[in-house]
């Protein structure tokens, strides 16, 4: 049975807590996250780029020279792909890249991040995880009190408004909520640092 270390907000180890062996003691399958990993990638692509085709350049469309006796090489019209500023052969064009993963994989792809979080001992639970004000050199404070040294996943059951802004700025940290992780966030991520309340949601949503 994988276990986490608990701490209060005082940075301080007050025992230890079972996760559930269903969701984070899989065996890492690395073919799924490989595949949920490029899949996020390719949902981020913006496919914005375009360029312009041979139709579609700003030419005259009349032949340069005659065809044959002007000892050049012959020349259809001034926007030819083969010309200094004519038109791309096989122009990129907008186009999404966005396609979906069925739910078992996606599923299966989370189980496997948390699973290998959990196998590294990366996942620390925090008994109540809240913050009194806005404060980002105290929450920085607790962060390296529990082991954090640069990259780390905030996880809380709700948005708590005071824990997003005390964190925002502390380089390498990211928020998010138990309802929401993605494999790809869990994997780019150093420790984990959980609420109590968000793991008993995630085990409640993703079991």
């Amino acid at each position: 049975m994988p276990k986490a270390n608990v701490f209060n907000m005082a940075g301080e180890k007050i025992g230890e807590i079972e996760l559930s062996e269903a969701i984070f003691g899989i065996e890492p399958n690395k073919s799924v996250l490989h595949d949920s990993v490029k899949n996020h990638l390719a949902n981020l692509r913006q496919g914005t780029q375009s360029a312009l085709t041979k139709g579609e350049v700003s030419y005259t469309t009349r032949k340069p020279w005659r065809q044959k006796g002007t000892g050049r090489a012959r020349a259809g019209y001034a926007g030819s792909p083969v010309w200094y500023h004519g038109g791309v052969a096989f122009a990129p064009k907008p186009r999404s890249y966005s396609y979906t993963l069925n739910k078992k994989v996606r599923r299966l792809a989370l189980k496997s991040a948390l699973s290998a979080k959990a196998a590294e001992d990366e996942i620390v639970v925090i008994d109540g995880l809240k913050v009194e004000e806005i404060k980002t050199k105290p929450f920085a404070e607790f962060l390296r009190k529990v082991g954090v040294e640069s990259k780390a996943l905030v996880v809380t059951e709700n948005v708590d408004e005071k824990v997003v802004k005390s964190a925002r700025n502390i380089d390498g940290v990211a928020i998010t909520t138990a309802t929401i992780l993605s494999p790809y966030m869990i994997l780019t991520s150093g420790k984990m640092v959980v609420d109590k309340a968000a793991l008993a949601k995630i085990e409640e949503v993703f079991a």
